[in-house]
């Protein structure tokens, strides 16, 4: 019994996916010299995407192959109505794009063109130049210089590679949500677990849904639970998603309780900006399990019963001073 137990534990603490910083290279000992770069004939994945551009009235300008991992590319003129950003990443900054709109009509050039691939049904989805492509309309350019994958999941390692996304853990959820259900409609039928990568920790899918219902949720005072109980699924995405829809209207019930208990602690004159943090701390049975822990439906059900119970009149002013640690940031 007591190896069986040792071998569940190892399997649910394995560690998550982990993105390295690889080591410093010895100089040119990688990729292709700049005559190798050269692409004398489209292979056909490319050849489709070059037909593809030209059927939606664009032009293709060159190709390539990309110099570290020889990876065909091309360079095209696409008609700016014909692109998108893709559906799954995070909104759009009105400021930023106006910003950049004034900084390309400054000095007369747009010179980074976007990435893009081709959506699915057509026209074509960037997963890098968003506010490129804002900032062009609101210019009123005709067309737009991008370069185009034939890689269609470069979309996704794009955004999970992305240093420049936001660490507010609303946008982290709702932009992987997003990736989520649009990996549903690419291949529904391929394991959870094997889009890890890109997707961060299965607690971000749960949480996403809840932003997604309720822009202002407190995802903060829930995430570390659901970030040690949640693990990616060896099931179908759409399988999985329905387990994280059950986890997410679970979670919902239990925040229901807890923001009736922290009405009832304001009423009392309780003050503190961690007052629902404080609350579900109180009720969280994690605090005192350092094995093994039970699974998330068995967690979120002893915390119900534990709100259920919760008496206010117990809570003191002290009592929340001595938490003093503060939530995870929020929107």
């Amino acid at each position: 019994m007591a190896t069986k137990a040792k071998t569940t534990t190892a399997k649910r603490k394995r560690a998550p996916v982990r993105k390295r910083t690889p080591k410093k290279a010895a100089p040119r000992t990688r990729g292709m010299l700049p005559a190798e770069c050269k692409l004398d004939e489209l292979p056909p994945a490319a050849a489709e995407v070059a037909a593809r551009v030209e059927s939606e009235g664009g032009l293709v300008i060159g190709s390539y192959y990309e110099p570290l991992g020889r990876n065909p590319l091309l360079l095209a003129a696409l008609p700016i109505d014909r692109i998108e950003p893709t559906p799954f990443q995070r909104d759009l900054s009105d400021a930023h794009h106006k910003k950049l709109s004034g900084v390309i009509d400054k000095t007369g050039l747009f010179l980074d063109p976007v990435i893009a691939i081709t959506a699915p049904q057509e026209g074509f989805w960037t997963p890098n130049g968003r506010h490129r492509l804002e900032a062009m309309r609101r210019l009123g350019a005709k067309s737009i210089i991008a370069l185009i994958v034939p890689k269609r999941e470069i979309a996704w390692q794009i955004l999970a590679l992305n240093t420049e996304k936001a660490h507010n853990l609303r946008e982290r959820s709702l932009e992987v949500i997003r990736i989520y259900k649009g990996l549903i409609e690419e291949d529904a039928k391929r394991p959870e677990s094997d889009f890890s990568f890109y997707l961060e920790e299965a607690s971000l899918v749960t949480l996403g849904l809840c932003y997604e219902r309720k822009g202002n949720f407190p995802g903060g005072a829930y995430h570390s639970i659901l970030r040690r109980l949640e693990e990616f699924s060896s099931e179908p995405l759409q399988k999985a998603l329905a387990v994280h829809e059950r986890y997410a209207d679970q979670v919902f019930e239990l925040d229901e309780m807890v923001t009736a208990i922290v009405a009832k602690l304001k009423d009392r004159g309780l003050v503190s900006p961690y007052l629902r943090n404080f609350v579900v701390a109180r009720v969280n049975p994690l605090r005192w399990i350092k094995d093994e822990p039970p699974p998330l439906p068995e967690v979120l059900k002893t915390m119900r019963e534990r709100l259920s119970r919760f008496s206010v009149d117990k809570v003191n002013q002290q009592d929340l001073a001595k938490m003093g640690g503060a939530a995870e940031p929020e929107a």
